[in-house]
């Protein structure tokens, strides 16, 4: 009996495709419900609220309302950015910190224009549809409800963040690397909005010697900053890297929910232990990362398992890396689902993408003494399921040579 369960975990042969779809509709019915039960809490129907409540977005939208005020600059002024956040929502509420450069400076003026809510729901939609569309196309076929509950969509809509614009990017750059470079190229250079996230592209496009889309990279990203600057001004860039340079002073102050960071650096900090063991593992795992990664794009792989290796490296190199960004898990786990219906899946790996699709509903709003490492659990399980691909494709491409070879000893000692 125990054997035949194994055997059942080992090739997922418990996983349909109707048990998927009806598993998603439960899923995506319970994360409505939450949704609805946060709704109903913030704005204190539930219990009392000693202070009024906001999203990730307020800060996004007074960010915007500053710079079409014409005081862009006053984005990165903490206390005139607080006082914009709570002119578009109500008195006393919670301060939302806003490190972006003033690339996204650009965004966050065209959604200020519009009335607060309405800004929320056209962010919220015009970055989920584009998000949407290009994960479907890197698995045809998938249901949409089954896209629509993987839970990052539900903790990136709740809390009202941009991960929805990050993953499209990773989405539609990894789908037309290959068919059109340039046009990939310009979607990373996008990432500029979020530079430490694009910190393993131009390791993966060079390594790859995919020049056109790495110089086309470098072209858009220099060109949106200089757009943010011809609009801004340079001074908006002085602010900026002024209070770039007081970020560290933020997280280590618990200013930020550290139980949030999928990053070794995040949970080597829940966990207790000292700052400098977190940057020196931290460090460790990037550099595994970055080679790893490296090594995938060198050897030329097929495009679904580069694809997912690049993606799944990102939430697990980049120190800091916050569970509504799992979007990007959710890229990887599509890269590899694709993956494994070309050639097959490996041995666990059904069970294992289950199991990742799952997790992230239990990733958001944990307390960090609870020490309970869900969000750094997610990462590091897509990591590894990443990597498992790359190795089994060594393993095809030696199995391949190694035939190849033989053949060829065939051929040269066959009869005259």
């Amino acid at each position: 009996m125990l054997r035949h369960t194994l055997d059942h975990i080992r090739h997922g042969r418990w996983l349909s495709r109707d048990g998927i779809v009806t598993g998603s509709v439960v899923l995506l019915a319970f994360e409505l419900a939450m949704l609805a039960f946060y709704i109903a809490g913030t704005h204190g129907l539930i219990v009392p609220l000693h202070r009024p409540t906001s999203t990730d977005f307020v800060s996004f939208y007074a960010a915007g309302s500053l710079a079409d005020a014409g005081t862009p600059w006053l984005a990165y002024n903490q206390a005139a950015h607080h006082l914009a956040e709570q002119q578009a929502t109500q008195p006393g509420i919670a301060y939302n910190y806003f490190f972006y450069p003033p690339v996204y400076l650009l965004l966050c003026a065209l959604l200020a224009r519009l009335p607060y809510l309405c800004g929320f729901v056209t962010f919220q939609a015009c970055t989920l549809a584009p998000c949407f569309l290009a994960v479907r196309r890197i698995v045809r076929g998938a249901r949409a409800v089954t896209l629509l509950a993987f839970p990052a969509v539900f903790w990136t809509i709740g809390t009202g963040q941009n991960a929805f614009l990050t993953a499209f990017l990773f989405a539609a750059g990894t789908l037309l690397v290959d068919r059109r470079p340039i046009i990939a190229g310009i979607l990373f250079g996008m990432l500029c909005y979020k530079p430490h996230f694009g910190l393993l592209v131009p390791i993966a496009l060079l390594a790859g010697g995919n020049w056109r889309a790495f110089c086309a990279a470098a072209v858009s990203a220099c060109g949106l900053l200089a757009l943010s600057v011809l609009v801004f001004g340079f001074g908006t860039w002085q602010a900026f890297l002024t209070a770039a340079s007081g970020t560290q002073a933020v997280y280590a102050s618990d200013a930020i929910d550290l139980a949030g960071l999928t990053s070794p650096f995040g949970a080597i900090l829940v966990l207790g232990d000292a700052r400098w063991v977190a940057y020196a593992v931290q460090a460790a795992m990037t550099v595994f990362a970055a080679v790893v990664v490296g090594v995938a794009w060198r050897r030329g792989v097929r495009l679904p398992v580069r694809a997912a290796m690049l993606i799944a490296a990102t939430p697990v190199a980049v120190p800091v890396f916050m569970f509504y960004d799992l979007m990007l898990v959710g890229v990887a786990l599509a890269w590899m689902v694709r993956a494994g219906r070309e050639t097959g899946f490996p041995a666990f790996h059904k069970t294992g993408l289950t199991i990742l699709f799952v997790l992230p509903i239990l990733s958001g709003n944990l307390d960090p003494h609870a020490r309970l490492l869900i969000a750094p659990s997610c990462a590091l399980l897509c990591f590894t399921l990443a990597c498992s691909l790359v190795w089994r494709e060594f393993g095809r491409a030696r199995a391949s040579a190694s035939a190849l070879t033989a053949s060829e000893l065939a051929v040269s000692i066959g009869p005259a």
